[in-house]
């Protein structure tokens, strides 16, 4: 989608969309959706991440400052939270589709992530919240209570739940306000500009304020963020096209794994009337069978006696699927080794967010005599290199790739690019860190427990700006190839696909930083005393023996959707 396409469309909303809003409320009984709507969406999703992101990103720093949780295990917290905020998308996006429709789970999960901004702030606000504040490494620090754990976990999980489910499913609240597709195009390009906008907003706003005034008066505010998206999203519910639960798509697949099995004796047909092709319910006959791959499975939608009643409707679904729900199954099977390959692209990523943060906390982050960076405002720098690079490459690169190649550049290139540029940033963050390292045995503060290297942290920048870069080819390339190849009955599980590969990865960094401390002295409490730089060159060889796993996996995966791929392969 071309990002000046959409900034013009965007700028002539102003103008007419007003106008014909009403017109559209005055016809047809009072018709819902359009663009109107957007700017409900657009806010409601600001406020909500700047609430959610203000307090994800700087939790390392407050779980060690606030409740003198050691530096490593603080990054393992932050793992399962992490992992927990991006599968949690699934659930919201089943409950969605099969019972209670977009609109109630936005407001039930905006609910719960205002009810954990609360708490957090209590925590922030109440010292009896909170453990007796000491010196970070000293000796004498007491950890938190059970009760004080307790609160904090508590509000913890609220928020999450909050964050996971408000993200996807506000974002299929909103495409449903459209039925073009191309206006449903623009409306994610600037959906995923207010997301980002967010993010930085409270990466570096919010947590300035964590670190520079009070915890308290930045949880405060998230809250305040929180309140006040909620509050705009009720306000708009009178001009939104509601969606209705379809039941969901799950159970399909569900079925045609027990019809097979349950047919499993029976032999196969080459004729294509033996086989059922379902619509709304109803068995028709077509002119297709089951493709040869995984035939197994085809004897779900093999018909036997008493699978059909005599008008034609199913007897008994959990016996008898059509063969578009059996080719359905064989699609995710398929694009089930391009997708694990994908969970390991995104683990050196998870492990690099959350140590770039203690690096930055072991270093100078000094800009003159009067500025301190953040050290939780270090990862903007991600987020900033993404967004400039995905319009960049949307104008620039995708458009005139075919000059050059004579052929557009496909989702599985988009990705394989992603996976060089991901195994470069490793590569820089070894070199980064034994650089640091180096200089602080010269300075000997390996023995000084929280010592700050003298060595800016600036350094820290092009390592992220490498993986910035590498996301804005990976991300977009996966949620492409997704949404171009899952089941259109599925397109909601789709477009969440790549939030579920990042949860996955943030528990599987978690176990892997698990086993480093187990098995190594890599990483210690104090990162001045371990070697981190070669917890980065292991994940530079995992890296590239998964960028050859993914070589393969791409090589022998054939588009199902092969128009799909050739008109829309050189789109975002």
């Amino acid at each position: 989608m071309d990002l000046q396409q959409s900034a013009g469309t965007a700028s002539n909303m102003n103008g007419s969309v007003a106008g014909d809003y009403e017109a559209q409320l005055s016809s047809s009984g009072g018709k819902r959706g359009g663009w109107f709507t957007f700017v409900f969406v657009s806010a409601t999703l600001t406020g909500l991440i700047i609430a959610g992101w203000g307090w994800l990103t700087n939790l390392i720093v407050y779980l060690i400052e606030e409740f003198n949780v050691k530096s490593i295990d603080a990054t393992q917290i932050a793992n399962v939270i992490n992992g927990s905020i991006n599968i949690i998308p699934i659930i919201g996006a089943v409950l969605a589709d099969s019972f209670l429709g977009s609109f109630h789970v936005v407001s039930i999960s905006s609910a719960f992530s205002l009810l954990g901004m609360i708490v957090l702030t209590l925590t922030a606000t109440f010292s009896s919240l909170r453990p007796q504040h000491c010196e970070t490494g000293s000796s004498l620090c007491h950890g938190p209570s059970k009760l004080q754990l307790a609160v904090l976990y508590t509000g913890i999980t609220l928020a999450s739940v909050g964050l996971g489910v408000v993200r996807f499913t506000l974002a299929t609240l909103g495409a449903n306000q459209f039925d073009n597709p191309k206006d449903k195009g623009i409306f994610f390009n600037w959906f995923f500009f207010f997301f980002y906008a967010g993010c930085v907003i409270s990466s570096l706003v919010i947590v300035y304020v964590q670190d520079s005034i009070s915890w308290g008066l930045g949880f405060g505010i998230c809250a305040a963020a929180n309140f006040i998206g909620l509050a705009i999203f009720f306000v708009g519910n009178r001009f939104y096209r509601h969606d209705k639960p379809q039941g969901s798509p799950y159970t399909s697949l569900a079925r045609v794994v027990v019809a097979a099995v349950r047919k499993r004796n029976i032999l196969l047909s080459s004729d294509s009337k033996d086989y059922c092709h379902e619509n709304d319910g109803t068995i028709k006959t077509a002119a297709a069978t089951p493709k040869r791959s995984f035939r197994f499975l085809n004897r779900a939608a093999l018909k036997t006696e008493g699978d059909i009643h005599s008008d034609g409707s199913i007897a008994e679904p959990w016996r008898i699927c059509s063969v578009q729900q059996v080719e359905d199954l064989k699609t995710l099977i398929r694009i089930f080794p391009i997708w694990a390959s994908t969970v390991f692209l995104a683990v050196p990523i998870a492990i690099q967010t959350n140590m770039t943060v203690l690096q930055a906390l072991a270093m100078d982050r000094h800009l003159g005599p009067n500025f301190k960076i953040p050290a939780g405002s270090i990862v903007v720098v991600v987020l900033i290199t993404t967004a400039v690079f995905i319009a960049l490459l949307d104008r620039f690169l995708f458009p005139n790739w075919p000059k050059l190649t004579g052929q557009s550049l496909t989702p599985k290139q988009r990705i394989g690019i992603g996976h060089v540029f991901n195994i470069l940033s490793m590569a820089i963050s070894a070199l980064v860190e034994s650089k640091r390292l180096k200089i602080a045995h010269d300075h000997h503060l390996q023995d000084q427990h929280g010592a700050i290297v003298p060595m800016l942290s600036l350094w820290l920048f092009p390592q992220l700006i490498v993986v910035g870069i590498g996301e804005a080819f990976h991300f977009p390339g996966n949620v492409s190839l997704y949404y171009q190849e899952f089941p259109v009955s599925m397109k909601s599980t789709a477009t969440s696909m790549i939030s579920i590969v990042i949860g996955i990865a943030f528990y599987v960094s978690t176990a892997l930083v698990d086993l480093i401390r187990n098995v190594t002295g890599w990483l210690p409490d104090d990162i001045n005393d371990g070697r981190l730089d070669n917890v980065y060159w292991t994940f530079v060889v995992l890296g590239s023996l998964n960028f050859g796993y993914y070589l393969v996996c791409a090589k022998f995966y054939k588009y199902q959707n092969i128009e799909l791929e050739v008109e829309g392969s050189s789109q975002l």
